[in-house]
């Protein structure tokens, strides 16, 4: 049997280049244990033209950020007629948008922190202080803000006191030209990992996160001993299965493809809340879909060498 020849797409622009490197190096280890040729690609101006003329057998996305999860590499690769793995480029635009993906989970009935969504000009033409003001009156406090686009984390700020709204707001649009803010809500922080087999989607177990500092920010995230990470998570069992349930709604609802990871807070009276959803999520030594993979018995290497396998019969 000749293995696939897998290109491993990573890096790019994105705030998140470095984080993509880690998880697109992990990856590319794993899916060579399993014996596939794996090259690894940064996504820069020669990719096009490598792709002509080195065309893999399939693509596998492990791009953060940016172009790798609003739909734009993938776009690209689908004009190409290349294989890939991950979500589709019309799948990644609705997930990508966290207003949006809130609002069709919002839609379909499950429980989602109330949010509002304003643009920079907003403050600028309105006036900041007058703006804050209207937050806090109909969200009330904490809250956290965060850019309506991107991932880990970055320009994340939870607020507890009116007065740190004004630098939190700077700091967010320093990611992004929108802001969401979002009704901070208590409880279990969990991360449910989504695979498809046999093309049907699945949640693996849930991981429990446990931040030293309290805020699962970018640094809790990738510093390896600053969050303690519980797999599966310490849930009753119909949380378990709630979380679960979610995941794989918000999959299927977004039309998300493959793999994906589903982000959620249980508070304490059991409420199961989504927060965002996560088309190519992080698969570096501390992301939590590695976790997921070996609580569910398998290993990263045989849930990508499968997922490959589908691509390529898709491309049929």
């Amino acid at each position: 049997m000749v293995m696939p020849t897998v290109a491993v797409l990573a890096g790019g622009l994105s705030h998140e280049r470095d984080v993509s490197l880690r998880s697109g190096r992990r990856l590319s280890a794993a899916l060579r244990e399993q014996g596939l040729t794996v090259e690894e690609w940064d996504t820069d101006a020669g990719l096009l033209d490598r792709l002509r003329s080195e065309r893999p057998d399939a693509a596998v996305v492990a791009l953060h950020g940016g172009q790798g999860e609003n739909g734009s590499v993938q776009t690209v690769l689908e004009m190409l007629k290349v294989p890939y793995v991950g979500t589709s480029s019309r799948g990644c635009r609705r997930a990508w948008d966290k207003p949006t993906a809130k609002a069709v989970l919002s839609a379909a009935g499950y429980a989602t922190p109330d949010w509002v969504v304003l643009p920079h000009s907003t403050f600028r033409e309105l006036g900041a202080q007058g703006v804050l003001d209207a937050i806090v009156d109909h969200l009330g406090l904490p809250l956290i803000l965060k850019p309506d686009q991107g991932g880990s984390a970055l320009g994340a700020q939870v607020v507890r006191d009116a007065a740190e709204l004004p630098a939190a707001m700077v700091g967010c649009f320093a990611y992004g030209d929108t802001v969401l803010a979002e009704r901070l809500v208590e409880g279990v922080e969990v991360a449910v990992a989504v695979v498809e087999r046999d093309g049907e989607p699945e949640a693996l177990p849930a991981v429990e996160i446990v931040p030293e500092s309290g805020v699962y920010d970018y640094t809790s995230r990738y510093t390896a001993g600053l969050t303690d990470f519980f797999a599966p998570a310490r849930l009753p069992e119909a949380s378990a299965k709630a979380v679960g349930e979610l995941a794989v709604a918000a999959h299927k609802l977004l039309g998300l493809r493959d793999i994906s990871r589903t982000d959620a807070i249980v508070t304490a009276d059991g409420t199961v809340q989504f927060l965002e959803v996560n088309s190519s999520p992080g698969l570096t030594e501390t992301s939590t879909v590695p976790m997921a993979i070996e609580t569910a018995g398998t290993s990263l290497g045989a849930v990508f060498t499968d997922l490959v396998a589908r691509a390529i019969r898709r491309s049929a």
